[in-house]
């Protein structure tokens, strides 16, 4: 396959349309680079190698532009929903917001994901004190993701844009970032309106996932890629409904055949009772990766996630960014939620995309409503 070039016409429609960069507007690119631990396939070491390339001509781009650029990288975390290193933290909040965490205790706290309710709320208060330090826009384009931590929480709080482009491949650029973005925007918005009328939403697909989602006091939300309000975050490419569920609720049976990067040897078949993770079976690899991260942070076991597709340029299913954005698609994710309107917090956060689903959204008084059929939007 033939890699297309990436260049100012790609870089100035993401700056412009999803971001609306203005002149002299703080910018930060960052990406993560391989750790020697790591051992991905030729196919992906490629992929990311690229990746560090485009951030890097990225915030060339910005800087030249918009008169600020800069880039950083690091070598890559554990796993997505851990927090970035404190180079990051210092390079978009400044040095005296860092200075102030590290000196009250709470920096070391954040990034090991251990803070208290009372210390976030704490590290929030120093973030919105000196908020004209912090960087106006953030584009994360770390293999890893940085969606689901409280750097980025604490960056929005201070008013930054913020696009996360987590697995991100750049042939992504002529493709799902083609969309017609205000189109997108309109269907992403009447799926949002739809789930937020639910107390309960039930997903079957072909496989035998068969899943009861609770919703009770928990609001949808939609990313549509038009991060240009302070404060505004989502995924680039952009597409989806979501929303967390309530923790300890849900229940039932998922197939899963697909990881980030690639098709399952065989589906794994994973049970849930109120809301958690109770069991796996199956012999794919990838089985064991999931079992070492409950067994580290019981918390990984959350239902963290109900994410439904809207993006009708999205086609690849061995890139999850993309896959859980395709139009007919669900996805359900484990882990971290505090980001987005959960209660738990952990140092992991992973989707699983599911394909040919049926969506039933059951109402505070029991009435049924089917909104997809078999991967058919019905709305």
């Amino acid at each position: 396959m033939i890699k297309q070039e990436i260049g100012a016409e790609e870089f100035r429609s993401l700056c412009t349309i999803n971001m609306g960069i203005h002149q002299g507007e703080r910018v930060v690119v960052f990406t993560d680079t391989l750790r020697p631990d790591e051992t991905p396939s030729a196919s992906d070491r490629d992929r990311r190698t690229r990746l560090q390339t485009t951030a890097r001509n990225l915030a060339k781009f910005a800087e030249e532009e918009y008169g600020s650029g800069l880039f950083v990288e690091f070598p890559a975390t554990a796993a997505s929903g851990c927090e970035p290193p404190e180079p990051l933290w210092h390079a978009v909040f400044g040095g005296a917001i860092t200075a102030d965490l590290a000196a009250e205790g709470l920096l070391a706290q954040l990034l090991a994901k251990q803070a208290s309710v009372d210390e976030v709320a704490r590290a929030r208060s120093i973030v919105l004190e000196r908020r004209q330090e912090v960087a106006h826009i953030i584009v994360a384009l770390s293999n890893n993701s940085t969606s689901h931590t409280r750097f980025r929480a604490l960056a929005c709080a201070a008013g930054c844009r913020f696009a996360s482009l987590p697995h991100f491949d750049p042939e992504m650029f002529h493709t799902s970032m083609t969309v017609d973005w205000h189109a997108l925007a309109t269907r992403t918005a009447l799926l949002v309106d739809a789930l937020n009328g639910a107390d309960w939403v039930r997903v079957t697909t072909p496989n035998g996932t068969d899943m009861m989602l609770c919703k009770q006091g928990r609001y949808a939300k939609g990313d549509d890629g038009l991060l240009t309000a302070a404060g505004s975050f989502g995924n680039l490419p952009a597409g989806e409904a979501y929303l967390a569920p309530l923790e300890g609720k849900s229940y039932g049976v998922m197939f899963l055949e697909w990881g980030p990067t690639r098709k399952f040897d065989e589906p794994l078949r994973v049970t849930v009772e109120n809301g958690i993770v109770v069991r796996i079976e199956g012999n794919d690899p990838h089985r064991a990766g999931l079992e070492a991260h409950f067994s580290e942070h019981s918390a990984c076991r959350n239902i963290a996630e109900l994410g439904i597709g809207t993006n009708d340029k999205a086609t690849r299913p061995d890139n999850v960014l993309e896959a859980e954005k395709i139009l007919g698609t669900i996805h359900i994710a484990l882990g971290d939620n505090s980001g987005f309107g959960g209660t738990v917090s952990a140092p992991f956060h992973e989707d699983y995309v599911f394909y040919h689903p049926t969506l039933t959204l059951i109402g505070p008084d029991g009435s049924r409503r089917v909104i997809m059929t078999e991967g058919v939007l019905t709305l």
